[in-house]
């Protein structure tokens, strides 16, 4: 019955998508035949591989062997991307031992939402995934690559790098991560020490001792935000080598696995990666998604991702995929283990495993693996110094954080579309109590997230409400998260106050308790309806059946005007240079992509 629903939900976008992903399949056919390396001039050559050592450049100029790009995401600020540096050493040392080559072909950037939140660099962080994926291409440009490894993790960085790999779709591919930092005091501990600190209860240094504890070491933050989750969503799309992304760095078994990458990509035929990448991969994502409970900054992303590669989705796809997928973990901010934890409890080949017993997953997909997602209920260890896979546990070591399908944590997925007369939003709901998922209160509007703080400094916001923060879409200021909002939100509630948001901005990967329908659409400055809520008005945020709505006369909303604003122009960190991706982004239901053409 299950892989019914997903057969039927995947021919809808299959149908939908048609065209697009028939122009896109021509388009990189074409561009896989209309210049290789050995066609290029030799002057191009020349300079492809001046810098190559003497012993190597003599065996490269041949164009018998194959030639990999090594893209990168590396610096030595974001700890999840430091273990990188030494990766292209590896794989061009083991691609040697394999009669093959490989060249550093390009860095990308890679910025931390952890450390602009609340700050005006927040503002460039989703136009970043979007630099990244250009940046790929001008990496990629120079035409002498048989193939391509992408090295990122966090949350931008991933979803730039696949869109940028897509572009070129007619190479194959495989996605190298570095796995999760080892877990520091609990997550919940890190939570409360957030609240007391909002209640003006401990001191700043006592937070900060407390938040260098939780991010205390290389790797990615241990919660399961947009990061972690990028990584479940390479493994469900099988373009990881499998159950590779929560191993730990500077671990022996982490850098076997960055060695068999080069390996597998030259002693297997890995099909291009846009032709591996198909509507099967995109629904599997999307039911990881649904099942882990994890990041609802993928509504996006996801949509973003499935576009590069001719692939049509909306937020009725996850909403069908929701419905149908129960949710099989839990982990912070959806419960209290991390994803050191969960791995430890059974991980991603557990969960794989539960559904495909289910028929809740194409098993019939093709992956880096080959065809099928078997090989992904299976997990990686090091034994007498060779990488061996066994199979994953079929039951899990701790129920409190991952359960077996028959006894899930609920029936449906984390994350729900609502609907209504002020537009369409996302609310993720699998943090969220029961008790709280109905929320009937006046609005308070605001213009910013300071305001919002100073009025809560200032216990002004002691009493039922539902914040509205509107013109925080990406075509007003980029759609920033606004994560600041979640700790005095939070205290708010536990006070016995009725509070949720509803915003055209975003929330973290880590938004929480408190009900919040974000991702607005249409936005603010898209004449959205979001735009025309005033101080006072009832609202009616429902997230057990689908409804946000404000509840006045419905002659009185239609001939309500949307406020005029002077749009100003931005500037201060850099903002005034992405006013080009402000003006041209696409709507966020539709990816909030800023390359216009093809993509509009």
């Amino acid at each position: 019955m299950a892989l019914n629903k997903i057969k039927q939900i995947t021919q809808k976008v299959k149908e939908r998508s048609k065209k697009t992903r028939e122009q896109y399949l021509e388009r990189i056919q074409t561009h896989k035949g209309k210049i290789q390396r050995k066609d290029l001039g030799c002057a191009n050559l020349a300079h492809a591989y001046a810098s190559i050592p003497k012993h190597i450049k003599e065996r490269i100029k041949e164009n018998k062997d194959l030639n990999f790009a090594i893209v990168s995401a590396y610096n030595d600020m974001l700890s999840a991307h430091q273990p990188f540096k030494n990766y292209p050493d590896i794989i061009k040392q083991e691609l040697f031992k394999n009669h093959a080559f490989g060249q550093f072909a390009g860095g990308t950037p890679a910025m931390c939402d952890g450390i602009t939140q609340g700050y005006d660099g927040m503002e460039l962080s989703l136009f970043s995934r979007d630099v990244i994926a250009m940046s790929v291409a001008i990496a990629l440009s120079h035409n002498v690559f048989d193939g391509a490894f992408y090295l990122g993790v966090c949350d931008k960085i991933v979803p730039g790098l696949l869109i940028g790999a897509l572009s070129f779709g007619h190479l194959p591919s495989i996605f190298v991560p570095s796995g999760p930092m080892t877990s520091g005091i609990s997550n919940d501990e890190k939570s409360k020490t957030r609240q007391l600190f909002a209640e003006g209860k401990i001191s700043r240094d006592k937070l900060l001792e407390s938040e260098m504890k939780s991010y205390h070491d290389i790797g990615t933050c241990t919660f399961y935000g947009t990061a972690n989750s990028n990584q479940m969503m390479m493994e469900f799309m099988g373009l990881h080598l499998p159950n590779s992304a929560f191993i730990n760095p500077n671990t022996s078994l982490r850098e076997a696995l960055v060695k068999e990458a080069a390996n597998h990509m030259t002693q297997n035929k890995i099909l291009p990666i846009g032709e591996l990448l198909d509507e099967r991969n995109i629904i599997n994502a999307m039911i990881g998604l649904m099942a882990t409970g994890g990041s609802t900054n993928h509504t996006i992303h996801l949509i973003a991702i499935a576009r590069a590669a001719g692939i049509i989705i909306n937020w009725d796809d996850f909403d069908a995929i929701s419905n149908i997928t129960p949710l099989l973990a839990r982990v912070y901010p959806n419960g209290k283990a991390d994803v050191n934890q969960f791995e430890a409890a059974g991980g991603l080949a557990f969960v794989i495993n539960e559904l495909l017993k289910e028929g809740l997953l194409h098993d019939d997909a093709n992956t880096v693996m080959g065809q099928g997602m078997q090989a992904y209920t299976k997990n990686p260890f090091l034994i007498d110094g060779k990488l061996t896979y066994k199979d994953g546990i079929k039951t899990s070591k701790e129920e409190n954080i991952l359960r077996n399908i028959e006894n899930p944590f609920s029936k449906n997925g984390g994350v729900r579309i609502l609907k209504g007369n002020i537009g369409r939003a996302v609310i993720k709901i699998s943090a969220v109590k029961e008790e709280h998922q109905i929320i009937k209160a006046p609005a308070m509007v605001f213009h910013s997230q300071q305001e919002f703080l100073n009025k809560f400094q200032n216990k002004e916001l002691q009493k039922d409400f539902i914040a509205v923060l509107p013109y925080q879409g990406p075509r007003s200021n980029g759609m920033p998260e606004l994560h600041k909002l979640t700790p005095p939100l939070g205290i708010l509630q536990d006070q016995g106050f009725k509070v949720a948001l509803v915003t055209d901005g975003r929330m973290s990967g880590a938004s929480g308790k408190v009900p919040a329908a974000i991702h607005m659409s249409p936005e603010a400055l898209l004449d959205g309806n979001i735009a025309k809520i005033k101080d006072g008005d009832m609202l009616l945020l429902d997230a057990k059946n689908g409804i946000l709505e404000i509840l006045i006369d419905e002659k009185e909303w239609k001939e309500r005007k949307i406020p005029k604003l002077e749009k100003e122009e931005i500037f201060g960190c850099g903002r005034e240079l992405f006013a080009g991706f402000r003006t041209q982004t696409s709507s966020a239901e539709t990816g909030a992509m800023s390359f216009g053409g093809y993509f509009e």
